[in-house]
């Protein structure tokens, strides 16, 4: 089978390796995978980029009955690129006004293919459904059918509305 892109990537390089493989103990076809990715593929400082490229779409895959990420261990010259957050929750907290519980939020869905109406259409529903917060999936940013800045707008429409209906301060995550 050939892909349009053999010859044009270093795939080889950047493939994860499973470097052994062991039964569990007193459990029949069940295995503990180990898995090494080169630091090449990750982005410096991204926790979410990291994320994403190791565990985001594989959990997804039909052909695996159960999977569970058991350790992660991220060697120390690429743990020093991330400098955090540039604050904490509790800046969060202040800036919805909520505390002594949770933060309820969703990532919009479908991530893709909404138009920026029918996407602040989502983000209302789900705000004035009594979630704190909506947020970008991570493939979202300014494609042709939903450019950032109609989304901008028609989130911040959704955000008012749904705030003026509860009474309740609301946000939305930008990508």
């Amino acid at each position: 089978t050939t892909v349009w892109t053999d010859g044009l990537t270093s795939l080889d390089r950047y493939k994860g390796r499973c470097y052994d493989i062991e039964p569990v103990a007193g459990e029949d076809n069940q295995y503990i995978a180990y898995v090494a990715y080169p630091l090449d593929l990750f982005e410096e400082g991204s926790v979410t980029n990291m994320f994403t490229s190791i565990v985001g779409n594989v959990f997804g895959f039909k052909a695996l009955r159960a999977l569970r990420l058991e350790d992660l261990r991220v060697p120390p010259a690429y743990s020093k690129t991330f400098i955090g957050p540039p604050h904490g929750i509790q800046v969060e907290r202040d800036k919805l006004n909520k505390y002594g519980r949770p933060l309820l939020g969703c990532t919009i869905k479908p991530k893709l293919g909404l138009s920026a109406k029918n996407y602040g259409r989502a983000v209302y529903e789900c705000l004035r459904g009594g979630l704190d917060f909506t947020k970008d999936d991570e493939n979202v940013n300014s494609q042709p059918f939903m450019r950032w800045r109609d989304r901008f707008l028609f989130v911040a429409e959704a955000l008012f509305k749904s705030q003026a209906e509860t009474g309740e301060i609301k946000g939305h995550y930008l990508n």
